[in-house]
């Protein structure tokens, strides 16, 4: 069936409710939206769905969410995981709650029990819940970052990790199978209930979680010493950081928190930023102009789904707020624990820190002074708890912490997902620890790289929405793979990883080796002088991203060849 065949059915057939017809009646006239709409159905791929808010096949609404929902209750069926039940949380993006609802009542009338959350959540706080209640999955209706348009739907694995191999190709191939509305099932919520199938979360679970988070602290004691004198500027976008993060400062003892306040009720239009992305420093212009109104120490910023962490910190010499990248957070709270584990002799036996492809290698460095083993994953946080999963049950290594470029990290084994109230809590922590010795966490970040090196990083994308645009990153892909570059930035390619065909190729030696990890469409060059490149499509945006790293012998020294790197790396695009 064509798209214009399928639009006609949807605007036609009596299963559609009277909205989604009038909402599709709307556009009869515009070919484009019609075929943008109905081209294809919403992918369900490894990270779950995720996709612009709308009446369509290609779009998250009513009836994709209940068809996904249908494979993945068709798989659960298969694993035996029924009586287990299924744990539900949803950040404040519009629709989550009726999405969340609409799983719900899926996975019910499959005769699957499942735990609601009686109102939106951290995404961290359901990885968490999974283990927890024992369940056999867990999703989380959310869009992280995306702009506000958007939607999405995340499973997650007993483990308490975003779904990886078998059981995401497992749960794939099932929503597959689902080709028709009238194979999926729903019930009546009263139904459910009676049931005892749809049950409800409520504020005695947050505090379950809160206290696996507050034990990750490592010197709780100078905290109400130095709380007066620290002052931290908050703001969660919108999204679901409020209510934890304030409650978790306050619990250590912090007494100068001021949250934005144009930003912490819950939105999901999202009205002061266009992007709800720590990484946007357009996102930031509030919380910053707060921050010199109260001369804050630092500024903390929370996605809608409060799994990313977003910093800047005042430079006490010239005044200015600096903004800290995702790797340079991490690498300051990775270096506080390592150090004072190391320290005051509670380093565990066969310590280990995993980090992405993507990530700094200044990790690297950290762990080698700490004799700490590193691993490196692909670029997602599930590798990550799936890494954690593997040290637990071979016993070889114990997880330390864990960290992607992408704004994202993890201390402690609680949760399997990156997250953001942990990294607050860690990272106003570090801060107290360093104003006891007269310093900012601008001066304990020059002190990291006076101690290793300058270590820096860079990101670029390319946005490409559509078919045409899709089209193109392939393309883009196909030619970096088959025309592989000798030198980038100045710098000779040493060697080429392709992790789609598990294939590093020494261009020295012409040896090939495998690169050990699942196949992915990924491309990475390791260049000399402790460079590297690394070039992926987005697994949930239209994207294409480019990635950079360097070490230098001083901040313009790195800043001169990132900036040569990007240059080259985006040339031929």
């Amino acid at each position: 069936m064509g798209y214009k065949e399928t639009y006609e059915k949807w605007i036609t057939d009596p299963y559609f409710d009277e909205e989604t017809k009038k909402e599709l009646l709307a556009i009869k006239d515009d070919e484009a939206e019609i075929e943008d709409r109905f081209y294809k159905q919403l992918e369900f791929g490894t990270a779950g769905l995720r996709g612009v808010i709308g009446a369509g096949t290609n779009r998250m609404n009513y009836y994709t969410v209940r068809q996904a929902t249908q494979g993945l209750a068709n798989y659960i069926l298969k694993q035996g995981g029924a009586e287990r039940g299924v744990a539900i949380a949803h950040d404040s993006r519009n629709m989550s709650p009726e999405f969340t609802k609409e799983a719900a009542l899926c996975l019910n009338a499959n005769g699957i029990k499942t735990f609601i959350f009686d109102s939106l959540r951290p995404t961290p706080e359901l990885s968490y819940a999974v283990r927890k209640l024992g369940c056999i999955a867990g999703i989380v209706i959310t869009a992280s970052h995306n702009p506000r348009e958007y939607n999405g739907y995340k499973v997650y694995w007993e483990d308490g990790a975003q779904v990886t191999p078998p059981h995401d190709t497992g749960i794939m191939d099932c929503v597959k199978e689902v080709t028709d509305f009238s194979m999926v099932k729903t019930m009546d919520e009263d139904d459910a209930r009676s049931a005892d199938l749809f049950r409800v979360l409520g504020s005695d679970f947050d505090d379950l979680y809160l206290e696996e988070v507050r034990r990750q602290s490592i010197h709780p004691e100078i905290i109400p010493e130095m709380a007066k004198d620290i002052k931290i500027v908050y703001t969660p976008f919108h999204g679901t950081g409020n209510v934890p993060v304030r409650r978790t400062l306050a619990a250590l003892g912090f007494t100068q928190v001021f949250v934005e306040p144009e930003q912490k009720k819950p939105d999901g239009n999202f009205p002061t930023v266009d992007y709800p992305n720590p990484e946007d420093e357009k996102a930031w212009v509030r919380a910053l102009a707060l921050a010199k109104e109260m001369d804050a120490d630092i500024v903390l910023a929370t996605d809608p789904d409060a799994d990313r962490l977003g910093v800047y910190c005042k430079d006490t010499k010239s005044g200015n707020y600096v903004s800290f990248t995702g790797n340079m957070s991490a690498m300051l709270i990775a270096e506080y624990i390592l150090q004072e584990k190391t320290a005051g002799g509670t380093m565990p036996e066969n310590p280990a820190i995993v980090e992405s492809i993507v990530s700094t290698d200044l990790a690297k460095a950290i762990a080698a002074y700490y004799k700490v083993d590193l691993f490196e994953v692909l670029t997602g946080f599930k590798w990550i708890g799936k890494k954690i999963l593997e040290f637990e049950e071979t016993g070889s290594h114990n997880y330390v912490f864990g960290m992607e470029e992408s704004y994202g990290c993890l201390a402690g084994t609680y949760a399997r997902d990156k997250d953001a109230i942990v990294a607050v809590m860690m990272l106003c922590e570090v801060a107290a620890f360093y104003k006891k010795q007269g310093k900012t966490l601008w001066d304990a970040m020059i002190d990291l790289y006076e101690k290793y090196g300058y270590y820096k990083e860079g990101i670029a994308t390319m946005t490409l929405k559509g078919i045409d645009g899709a089209a193109e990153i392939k393309a883009k892909m196909d030619r970096f793979r088959n025309e592989p570059p000798k030198e980038l930035g100045g710098l000779r390619v040493l060697a080429s990883r392709d992790y789609q065909k598990d294939e590093r190729k020494d261009f020295a030696t012409g040896e090939v080796a495998s690169t050990g990890l699942p196949a992915s469409n990924v491309l990475y060059y390791e260049l000399e002088d402790n460079a590297w490149c690394c070039v992926r499509p987005s697994g949930t945006e239209p994207k294409i991203k480019f990635y950079f790293g360097v070490k230098g012998s001083s901040m313009e020294d790195a800043d001169a060849k990132l900036a040569l790197l990007h240059k080259d790396m985006l040339a031929g695009q």
